[in-house]
């Protein structure tokens, strides 16, 4: 299953922000990392971050767009919607 994140590096701590909304009014997770946009360290701390809140091995995720974008589809192999909810919340 997809899950579309906004990504914040330098964050000061890596940690969810909740769900939100884009312009078209599609729902998107927020998440912060202290690691710096370089050399795919946030992306790194991401994934990282991802996988230990959904409990899953950090093998089961990967990005699938916006490697050097801050809006990200992040690929969780395995999950489904009722994972994503009980982790982050439910979506808006």
């Amino acid at each position: 299953m997809r899950l579309p994140v906004r990504v914040t590096p330098k964050g000061g701590r890596d940690g969810l922000d909740g769900w939100t909304l884009d312009v078209e009014g599609r729902p998107y997770l927020k998440v912060r990392v202290s690691a710096v946009a370089a050399e795919g360290a946030a992306n790194a701390a991401l994934l990282a971050f991802l996988a230990k809140t959904l409990k899953r091995p950090r093998s089961a995720l990967r990005i699938v767009s916006g490697e050097t974008a801050r809006v990200k589809m992040v690929e969780v192999e395995g999950a489904v919607q009722a994972d994503f909810d009980l982790a982050f919340g439910v979506k808006p």
